[in-house]
């Protein structure tokens, strides 16, 4: 009947954090510690599965962190893309 408390594990929490911060004050680091953190969360979630909770806390850190990480990524090819793609359009016109 009384079963033991669980309690939500801290770095689930703090991959959440990040997740956020990631997307609004330090993109690219808070995304990268989101994603650290959150896989690190869901291992140990994993491996103590009676004593730690907050494996949707972590999940939604990592999927904040993934998410910012491709399209910075995309977004870096982007203005290298288009710059060099001017950049190229400019030389041949010279």
């Amino acid at each position: 009947m009384n079963q033991p408390l669980r309690q939500t594990s801290a770095l689930a929490v703090v991959s959440l954090v990040m997740g956020i911060v990631g997307w609004t004050v330090l993109p690219f680091i808070g995304s990268v510690v989101a994603i650290v953190t959150g896989h690190m969360a869901r291992a140990d979630i994993r491996r103590q599965p009676q004593a730690l909770e907050g494996d949707g806390l972590a999940l939604a850190g990592l999927i904040l962190g993934w998410v910012a990480v491709i399209a910075s990524v995309v977004a870096v090819l982007a203005f290298l893309l288009l710059f060099g793609g001017i950049a190229l359009l400019a030389a041949s016109q010279s």
